[in-house]
């Protein structure tokens, strides 16, 4: 098989006419298929049902005493705390559990950060001039979107599997204190489904920021999504402590992608003292959180043992689901010269790294024959990837029928707009 590149102008042209052809036969069939975000699919969500069971109208709804039925308890019940916790490698004087939603605790600790400051700020972020973030990409596109409506501008941090450039994290938070923090999300990362080295997280909590009140969000919301690898994390926590930052970073986590998202629940961990600094803050902004979902979780769970048992179900209904995009893609494309894919150890995404400047044309033509992908883009802040090429795949929501088909004109959008980009269409 000759590659793309190898060709002359008229084996492309007739490639690129063969293509189109196929294109348009998938075009025709008026297709609705929705790859665009990384949604438990249906199989997925009914492993949880039983959880809906751990409570009813007969159960006592206490935890070590407490009523969860009642207000109270602004940081959490006790078993939750202690179940998280060790799922997040903290104490349970380490964690508050929240609401349902990780992104909804990240937003609101930012928003707070930016009105009232945190722990050891001398002002809020948001009375300074120009705040900055740190942004590892490929990354994920909710954390850009906070930042943007915030008015944080953000800098491009290159990404591998095995963690962000750190030469350039140390030069830019130890010159620049308008540098106020930096996203991570370390394990199984999104999108490229690595885990960052011990090299990279060791560096990360030793960073010495020209800002005393940088922050590290640690967005470790695939910490146990393992789909072909359960690979090894170091502790931040752990890690920030030896290096005399303990106040250095907020871990976030929930149960979204675990249980049912939108109605699972949200944890935050950090050290002792950002715990009562944050609980303070929050004491503003409510009593107490939805209380008898936490326990619905510990009483179904029992133990982070059991979460875990429920991962391996998840796994083994991914995992056929991520075969077959990885297979579609070897087989249609390697070899062809129309860009290279990264296999994840676990998380949501298989990351595509089309040829530069043909990402935007693959993901339109593919919304042409009625596949949905997240926007090319998405990967970077702004919505601007300045090469143009990385694209993520979402393979957990569609049936495996729907995910065929949907790699079948994904291959071809690849194939026929790198096609176009060679003859300069």
């Amino acid at each position: 098989m000759k590659a793309y590149q190898e060709m002359n102008r008229g084996e492309l042209t007739a490639e690129r006419a063969a293509l189109q052809q196929e294109f348009d036969g998938y075009k025709a069939k008026g297709l609705k298929l929705n790859m665009a975000r990384g949604k438990p699919g249906a199989d997925q969500l009914a492993l949880s049902m039983p959880m809906l069971d751990a409570l009813n109208s007969g159960s006592d709804c206490k935890d070590e005493g407490i009523d969860c039925r009642n207000y109270g308890e602004l940081t959490g019940i006790p078993s939750a705390k202690k179940l998280f916790g060790e799922v997040m490698g903290v104490s349970a004087d380490e964690i508050i559990i929240g609401g349902s939603s990780s992104l909804t605790m990240m937003y609101d600790c930012m928003s707070r950060a930016m009105l009232k400051g945190v722990l050891g700020s001398e002002k809020p972020w948001g009375k300074y001039d120009k705040v900055k973030f740190l942004c590892p990409v490929p990354g994920y596109d909710r954390h850009f979107t906070i930042c943007e409506f915030l008015g944080i501008e953000m800098i491009n941090i290159p990404l591998t599997e095995w963690g962000p450039d750190m030469d350039l994290i140390e030069k830019l938070v130890a010159d620049d204190e308008t540098v106020k923090g930096m996203w991570c999300v370390p394990k199984y990362t999104n999108p490229l489904g690595g885990t960052y080295s011990d090299e990279a997280v060791r560096r990360i909590a030793a960073l010495k920021p020209a800002a005393k009140d940088f922050r590290i969000f640690w967005d470790n919301a695939y910490a146990v999504h393992h789909v072909y690898k359960d690979t090894r994390l170091l502790n931040i926590l752990d890690e920030c402590k030896k290096a005399g930052n303990p106040n250095m970073v907020y871990m976030f986590g929930s149960t979204s992608k675990i249980t049912f998202p939108g109605a699972g629940v949200g944890y935050m961990a950090m050290s002792k003292e950002n715990v009562e600094f944050t609980a303070k803050q929050l004491n503003a902004q409510a009593i107490s959180w939805d209380k008898l979902n936490m326990l619905r979780h510990v009483r179904y769970f029992k133990n982070a043992d059991g979460l875990r048992a429920q991962m391996d179900k998840h796994a083994a209904l991914l995992r056929p689901k991520f075969d077959a995009v990885l297979k579609a893609l070897d087989s249609e494309l390697a070899g062809r010269g129309a860009g290279r894919w990264v296999k994840p150890d676990g998380g949501y995404f298989v990351t595509y790294i089309a040829e530069n400047g043909c990402a935007k044309r693959i993901v339109s033509l593919c919304k042409e024959a009625g596949v949905v992908m997240t926007n090319a883009g998405a990967t970077h802040p702004y919505g601007k990837d300045p090469d143009d090429c990385y694209i993520r795949i979402a393979p957990s929501f569609p049936t495996p029928e729907e995910l065929s088909l949907a790699m079948q004109i994904f291959c071809v959008s690849v194939r026929l707009a790198t096609v176009e980009k060679l003859l300069g269409a």
